[in-house]
Parts: structure tokens; sequence; C-alpha cells
């Protein structure tokens, strides 16, 4: 870390570009996906490297189910076989596993094996791994406002909202960056990002790097964050 250097403590990542990726090449969209889920070790090791604590990837959004089924199981089976390769190494960086999303609309066998590795990395502190998965952003904020109303809330803070929500036990998130130019949030931590910086680099997310982390982080440096403040 440079002496005077910023470091976002939460970092969102929007990955997007992997059909356009593979597109441009006269590949399938799948080898897209497939080359997309080969960096995310890269990336998260990365951000985890430069002192970032918690790393947010959205993965499957709501809004993907209206994909191809083939498609849509394809990256199921991609998220879960990546997750499983990567459980021992979270295990010896002290790394958290979070899922941000609908669990139960996963296929049975790729619950499973989150839920165990959600277990076996609950008290881990030191990094967190946050994965969005069957994920959208106004759904998130919905259910927490049932979730309250169920518990007998009659006036609800905006604290007690935070407290609901799927990361409660991460970070404030400060940097959100979506590959591929996009300028859009896509239904993506709405909440949390409130006071969020962007960034929206033009390369698709199969060609992010160490590099590229590092280019977040120094685009990160050049903000100056008032919170409403002069």
């Amino acid at each position: 870390m440079k002496k005077n250097e910023k470091v976002p403590m939460h970092i969102g990542f929007i990955m997007d570009g992997n059909g356009r990726w593979a597109k441009k090449r006269g590949l399938v969209r799948t080898a897209g996906h497939r080359k997309g889920a080969e960096i995310m070790k890269s990336v998260v090791d990365r951000c985890f490297e430069r002192g970032v604590k918690a790393v947010s990837l959205y993965a499957f959004s709501t809004e993907n189910f209206n994909r191809p089924k083939e498609e849509v199981d394809y990256i199921f089976a991609l998220c879960d076989d990546y997750l499983i390769k990567y459980a021992n190494e979270l295990k010896e960086k002290h790394c958290r596993l979070e899922v941000m999303g609908d669990l139960s609309r996963l296929p049975q066998p790729f619950q499973d094996h989150l839920r165990d590795i959600i277990a076996e990395t609950k008290n881990y502190d030191e990094h967190i791994l946050n994965v969005g998965l069957a994920y959208g952003g106004r759904s998130e904020i919905t259910n927490a406002v049932n979730a309250l109303i169920a518990s007998g809330k009659k006036n609800v803070t905006e604290q007690d909202v935070a407290g609901a929500l799927y990361t409660s036990k991460l970070p404030e998130l400060d940097l959100v960056v979506r590959a591929s130019g996009e300028q859009r949030l896509s239904n993506f931590m709405l909440w949390q990002a409130a006071y969020a910086e962007f960034y929206f680099p033009k390369t698709f997310w199969p060609d992010f790097n160490a590099k590229m982390v590092d280019k977040c982080i120094t685009e990160y440096n050049k903000r100056n964050r008032r919170f409403g403040r002069v």
C-alpha cells in the first residue's frame, strides 16, 4: 500500500460482458462465462492483497432467470465448481463466504454446497467474499421490509432496514465497478450503493486481472468523498 493511499474496504463487482467477449472472438456465450469464472479468483485475491476487506460479486441476478435454461444451468454449474475448488483456500485465508439472494431458487446440490461452505467459514472475519446469486436489489429491500413488518415493527428506521439486508454484517459499500463500460446498476445493491463511488471501465469481465484491480483502486483514490458535507 502506498503512503496516504485510500483502499476501499468493500468493492462490488458487476461481472458484465462475458457474452460479448465470447462473440468478439467467434466463440459461444458459454465460453465467455467459463473465462469469466476462471478470472474471479485472481480478482478477489488481488483485492485482498491490496487490503480490501470485503468483495461482492454479482454472479446471477433475478432477471438472469429469463435466459435460456441451458445457459442458466451452465452458469450455476460453473459457480458451483468455482466455489468448491476455492473452498479450502477461503479457509486458509480466513475468508468468510456470504451469499446474498434467494438460495431456494438454486439447484439443490448447489444450495447444499453453498450452505456447507458458509457454515465452515462463518467464524472468519479477516476477509469476506459475498456472492450475489438469484439476487436483486429491489427484492432484497422488499424482503427486508416484510421481515421487519413480520417482526412487529411499526416505525422503521434506516438502521432497521440496513440490519435486515443480506449485507448486514458487511462493511459499507465503497466502490461499485461494472465491467464492459455499461453505466447502470442493473438492480445491484441499490440500498448499499447510496454513497458508493462508481467506476465503469470498458474492459469486459473475462479480461479483468490483478492490474485492473489496481486500476480500480487508483481511480477510487481520485475521488473526493464528501457524504453531503462541504
